[in-house]
């Protein structure tokens, strides 16, 4: 039997709550885990207090489920960052809620297209799975990424 979809309040989160630095402590782990070492591309803790960086979290009756974050590259393009969805909520939804959520808030900053690094290992491919699905493509490295086999790059225009 599926677990029941969370019913997610999607907002803006402090990165220095509690909660939400575990969830951001996880994301780097993981990846740190699963990347080779000078190709870790997650933002440490300090970045998102960076005007330009907007992180968002999903919650399920207070409970922090997952979170993502919005960066403004500028001229229009916005880039997806540290999506991550805590272990024990994965395959409910969430990481798709948090996607649209972000589309949206970009498509509303009058952003034109989105675009995200992800890993190219297996231990990436749920997430690069669903990237796909919400209308992604892989893409070149963009901004001042390096173009890497460890890293897959996607972007997605916004109507």
């Amino acid at each position: 039997m599926l677990p029941k979809p969370p019913e997610l309040v999607i907002a803006v989160e402090d990165p220095r709550a509690p909660d939400v630095a575990a969830l951001l402590a996880s994301h780097l782990a993981f990846a740190r885990r699963v990347t080779p070492p000078d190709d870790v591309h997650a933002m440490d803790h300090g970045a998102f207090t960076d005007p330009t960086v907007d992180l968002h979290g999903a919650r399920d009756h207070g409970a922090l489920l997952g979170i993502g974050a919005l960066k403004d590259l500028g001229d229009g393009h916005g880039e997806l960052k540290s999506m991550h969805t805590a272990e024990a909520a994965r395959g409910r939804g969430v990481a798709r809620a948090l996607l649209t959520h972000l589309l949206d808030l970009a498509k509303r900053a009058g952003m034109t297209r989105v675009s995200l690094e992800t890993g190219s290992m297996e231990a990436f491919a749920p997430a690069r799975a669903l990237y796909a699905a919400m209308g992604f493509v892989e893409c070149e490295a963009f901004g001042d990424y390096p173009n890497k086999a460890s890293s897959t790059f996607m972007t997605r225009p916004l109507p």
